[in-house]
């Protein structure tokens, strides 16, 4: 009895302390949506009970070290023969299961409370491919490369995918779903904190995974309407913009698009060629012939990829940038690989 006690003060202290210190770790990067606080709050649930099972184990197996280890004058003693404990058998077979059950119900319970239907609720369709993202809006028939979000709004993500499974994955708001070609995956979220965040692709979908990357910007709702508004209006033209505001445009757009998984501006190897000097220089083209890296070039390569394949590079450039990119994007694209010389 006495031995029960003291294990029993033992781990009810050290699993006090331990989980004390386990709630003062930063598991989690910001809560930014109203999902992340319910699923935050079970899994620290999971990590309370963790620890507790772990000083449990290692508590009384220290104890045991200490309280029953051989003694002077024992080296002789034989320990009682224990065949086993019928009622211990039956309670750590029996509390576990109940504990998975419990988490089970409590996961069911959040499960419904954060895929839940708004009755306000904004729809955007998202299309992952290798290895970009793309965004519409279609009660706005606005597109985009960025995801823009009102702040404490409900967004329903209606996803696909033109290639492989990808899986759509904000750390910050904690949510993943998984896009499927051939089908439609939904995905509810409700931003809390206005801000720019990044969408990851948490399925392992081909040599760029890693710089599948996508951003996401949540902003007011007077902001968000400003948005929408400028989207609706008619596309600005190449001739409206000097330059230097065509090249930064297609800095920008070559970013989101996800041109620089493949293709770098330095003149370090990649998967796809590298845009540092590509303009107006001779190319090698896998059915033996070249050409010339001039406008008409690099807007065909663009639009239409298997057009012309560069020697040496594989083709997998996705095709639809046709559908994702506006003109002015491929304009833009285009002096922004003019000017990397």
């Amino acid at each position: 009895m006495k031995h029960g006690i003291r294990v029993g003060v033992l781990i009810s202290v050290l699993s006090a302390a331990m989980i004390y210190w386990m709630r003062t770790i930063p598991w989690m990067p910001l809560e930014a949506s109203r999902e992340a606080k319910d699923i935050d709050w079970l899994f620290g649930l999971h990590i309370d009970v963790i620890t507790f099972l772990y000083v449990l184990v290692n508590g009384i197996l220290i104890y045991s070290i200490f309280a029953f280890r051989r003694k002077k004058g024992e080296e002789d003693a034989v320990g009682a023969n224990l065949h086993g404990n019928t009622k211990l058998e039956i309670a750590w077979t029996v509390i576990p299961l109940i504990t998975v059950l419990f988490f089970a119900y409590l996961g069911t319970i959040v499960l419904s409370d954060i895929s839940a239907a708004a009755a306000d609720e904004l729809e955007v369709n998202v299309t992952a491919r290798q290895w970009s993202w793309s965004f519409e809006y279609p009660d706005a028939g606005v597109k985009s490369t960025e995801l823009y979000l009102p702040v404490d709004r409900q967004v329903k993500l209606n996803m696909t995918s033109v290639d492989v499974i990808h899986s759509f994955w904000v750390p910050e708001f904690r949510v993943k779903m998984d896009t499927v070609p051939g089908m439609t995956t939904n995905l509810r979220m409700t931003p809390s904190i206005e801000g720019v965040y990044k969408v990851r692709c948490a399925e392992l979908c081909g040599t760029a995974h890693a710089a599948m990357l996508g951003t996401i910007r949540v902003v007011s709702q007077e902001e968000f309407e400003a948005w929408l508004q400028q989207g609706q209006q008619q596309e600005t033209q190449p001739e409206d913009l000097s330059e230097e505001e065509l090249i930064n445009l297609g800095a920008s757009t070559a970013d989101a698009a996800g041109c620089l998984a493949c293709h770098s501006v330095d003149g370090t190897k990649s998967v796809g060629p590298s845009w540092k000097g590509l303009f107006g220089s001779e190319r090698p083209l896998t059915d033996g012939s070249t050409t010339i890296a001039d406008e008409a070039y690099i807007r065909e390569s663009i639009l239409d990829p298997k057009a012309k394949t560069v020697a040496g590079f594989p083709d997998i450039m996705p095709t639809n940038y046709g559908e994702t990119l506006t003109s002015l994007d491929v304009e833009a694209l285009i002096a922004y690989i003019r000017s990397l010389k």
